[in-house]
């Protein structure tokens, strides 16, 4: 029997609030691209952070070869340390670079983009590891060596082989 007011109605009733677990598929989305993006940021900062190590020990032991020629003014040990520096880092880019003598090691060098003198200091330190000691400016060699390792270390200065050589 129906009431003669019409039937009864019962008060409206909302839904439970959904729950907070297990989120929705796009938050487990989204949580992944963050673990990811955070897990990409930590091996580039390793790399970034091992780069710039390589970079001061390079730098710490061109120091040190300047000091210790300082104070022992063997200019054979200071030309063959400089020149094993400048090989050990270009070997990093070009493996080829340990057994290029002459104008290929010229060229190898050259790779890195600096002003001529520069250039020019770097050849003499080749001819002074061939030659039996003699006086040479250790200072501007110095400099020289410090000046190509600075942009030597940096990979974007390198210029790319040429296609002759790249092939043999």
């Amino acid at each position: 029997m129906i009431a003669p007011d019409g039937p009864q109605l019962r008060d409206i009733h909302l839904p439970a609030e959904p729950a907070w677990w297990p989120p929705a598929p796009g938050w487990w989305a989204l949580a992944v691209i963050a673990l990811l993006m955070i897990g990409v940021a930590i091996v580039f900062v390793r790399k970034y952070r091992d780069v710039l190590r390589r970079r001061r020990e390079v730098m710490s032991e061109l120091e040190r070869m300047a000091a210790q020629y300082d104070r022992d003014a063997d200019a054979a040990r200071l030309v063959s340390g400089l020149h094993q520096l400048l090989r050990r880092v270009a070997r990093r880019h070009d493996a080829r670079s340990t057994r290029q003598r002459g104008e290929a090691w010229r060229r190898t060098l050259a790779r890195v983009p600096l002003d001529a003198a520069t250039m020019a200091q770097l050849a003499e330190l080749e001819q002074h590891l061939y030659r039996p000691p003699t006086a040479f400016d250790h200072v501007a060699t110095i400099s020289a060596v410090r000046r190509w390792l600075q942009q030597a270390l940096r990979p974007r200065h390198w210029k790319p082989l040429p296609a002759e050589q790249a092939d043999g």
